[in-house]
């Protein structure tokens, strides 16, 4: 099977229903991509599928053939980090850290269909990730703070 992952063509062996989480960590080496709950309720595995926040810890293999993958290691471009990625560092975001790159790859996907955000929408689209730690009140402003740059730079980044 073809996986395209970060804009490169890997083939792997094996059934089809593998989940590709696991994948992406054990055979791949995309190890950004974080194993949380296992029931793709906390959003620690989010990566995304053409463009959509997906849980990779419930996603087979099957679901993903033919389409464009990108994990946390293929966020930024060339130019540098993504503003998602920035605003999470100028914020001060990360505590233990285990949550962040699924909180990223979200609120990267989220910013691409809404640039444009209001406090409600950016809760409500990010109460679905969960932190540990509790840093919801940084991750909010960090989206906000991405959102800001996103417009600025008159782009939206996926």
């Amino acid at each position: 099977m073809k996986l395209t992952i970060n804009g490169t063509d890997h083939t792997v062996e094996g059934g089809v229903d593998r989940l590709l989480l696991w994948v992406l960590r054990d055979e791949l080496g995309y190890t950004g991509t974080r194993f949380g709950c296992g029931a793709g309720i906390c959003g620690s595995c989010t990566v995304h599928v053409d463009g959509i926040a997906t849980r990779s810890c419930i996603t087979p293999l099957a679901a993903v053939e033919g389409k464009q993958i990108r994990t946390i290691e293929g966020l930024a471009g060339e130019d540098g980090l993504h503003p998602v990625q920035q605003a999470f560092i100028d914020q001060q975001v990360p505590q233990c850290g285990w949550c962040m790159s699924g909180q990223i790859m979200h609120a990267s996907a989220f910013l691409a269909a809404n640039p444009a955000p209001s406090e409600e929408q950016i809760v409500e689209a990010m109460g679905n990730n969960i932190c540990r730690c509790g840093c919801y009140v940084r991750i909010k402003a960090a989206v906000q703070q991405a959102a800001v740059a996103m417009t600025d730079r008159q782009e939206v980044l996926v």
